[in-house]
């Protein structure tokens, strides 16, 4: 049985070419651009193409994705609109933990919205997705809802792990958390694409982890294995520039990550564009579906915030680094492009924020008065196993604590 796995059946599709690499500065910052396109469709369903800058990829082994992606406008307003619901999201969970309605740990992910989306809309909801803790963005774009998302912050009976997760342990179909461990979660989604593998599923696993668990030795066994048995797996650095409040160039002796999987393929993705990243991950699901093994990405990106709520992130980096890079802010960049090529108006554009930010403030709201969990032994010890598989018996740490179902 084991046999049959170690010997993944060769593909019946061509292998996509390597067709050259682009030139590469450690120290590359991607800048935004705004280009004109003429002809327009007045359509909303309509496809036509947008152009993706010329510095938006870094190859390592691999040819770059198109820089052009197709799309309609009625594409281009959901992108900017999932964006916004990411954002407004975690605004309101800022202020829920100021007022000291969600306690613990909250790492929010407020300039990193395009690389949670764009992942979203170049892949379908049947393949696999898995990250660190910085989730919430993830979550909702996975298919969990605004309510049970700050339901959960708030530790409330609605949220997504019924209020005892918190921010770090949000699951739903396809979505495999939001973990809090540094690095720990990338053997897990090795394990899912080698699940997908077995089953001869054609879907492929995004794997996501930060720069600061990018030098944990379990990341690299998996990079082996995973290359090994060529399984069907995009991993990906979110790279913020800092691991809690050490910078990358501090941490990592060789910051271009994507280079990192050695015989694995890399990409360096600008992660501030939402559709570099939409264009990158078609491109990738493409060439692992065709039986090429893993990929390696590296989306270079900016959180504003700090590292978590308990870290106010100006001690360890310049009022003039983060004005310079809220200058590129993925969410304002992407609606002066949409203007500036006609998708829709400043009003339009106003109208969405002002409908966003109605349905984040109603599920906040609901959130809110949702009910905590019972404090009883039931609801302690429910979900430890799937739902109607439970065992009578449950054992808690010490003998005396073992549970006994009624």
């Amino acid at each position: 049985m084991l046999s049959r796995t170690l010997r993944p059946k060769a593909s019946t599709l061509p292998c996509i070419p390597f067709r050259g690499q682009i030139p590469s500065s450690p120290g590359h910052r991607f800048r935004a651009h705004v280009a004109n396109i003429e002809d327009i469709p007045t359509e909303e369903d309509k496809p036509f193409s947008v152009p993706i800058p010329e510095d938006s990829f870094q190859t390592y082994n691999f040819s770059p994705p198109p820089y052009s992606v197709e799309t309609t406008k009625k594409q281009l307003k959901r992108l900017y609109h999932d964006m916004t619901m990411v954002r407004r999201m975690e605004m309101a969970a800022d202020n829920l933990y100021k007022d000291r309605k969600i306690r613990g740990f909250c790492h929010l992910s407020i300039g990193q919205e395009a690389v949670a989306v764009g992942i979203e809309h170049g892949i379908t909801r049947d393949d696999k997705l898995i990250t660190a803790y910085r989730s919430h963005g993830f979550t909702l774009m996975r298919g969990g809802t605004v309510k049970s998302i700050i339901g959960e912050l708030l530790g409330r009976q609605d949220g997504i792990s019924f209020g005892k997760g918190g921010s770090m342990h949000m699951f739903c179909k396809s979505f495999f958390g939001g973990n809090g461990i540094v690095g720990a979660s990338v053997p897990l989604g090795a394990g899912i694409a080698f699940a997908q593998q077995y089953n001869e599923n054609r879907n492929v696993t995004i794997n996501l982890f930060g720069d600061g668990a990018a030098n944990q030795g379990q990341v690299h066994e998996a990079f082996n294995m995973a290359k090994l048995w060529d399984l069907p797996v995009i991993f990906g650095v979110e790279n913020n520039k800092y691991g809690m409040g050490t910078s990358a160039e501090r941490a990592s002796a060789m910051t271009d990550y994507y280079k990192r999987g050695q015989y694995i393929p890399g990409l360096r993705v600008n992660g501030m564009d939402v559709l570099a990243v939409l264009s990158a991950i078609k491109h990738g699901k493409e060439y692992v579906q065709a039986g090429n093994g893993p990929l390696l990405y590296e989306y270079a990106t900016y959180r504003f915030a700090g590292h978590s709520m308990s870290d106010p992130g100006t001690a360890y980096r310049s009022r003039e680094e983060l004005k310079a890079e809220r200058a590129n802010d993925p969410l304002s960049t992407f609606r002066d492009k949409l203007t500036n090529w006609g998708v829709f108006t400043e009003d339009q554009a106003k109208e969405i924020d002002r409908s966003v930010r109605e349905t984040i403030n109603g599920e906040v709201a609901e959130a809110e008065n949702s009910p905590e969990p019972e404090l009883k032994a039931d609801v302690l010890f429910q979900d430890v196993y799937v739902r109607g598989s439970e065992p009578n018996q449950r054992r808690g740490r010490t003998i005396d604590e073992t549970y006994y179902r009624g």
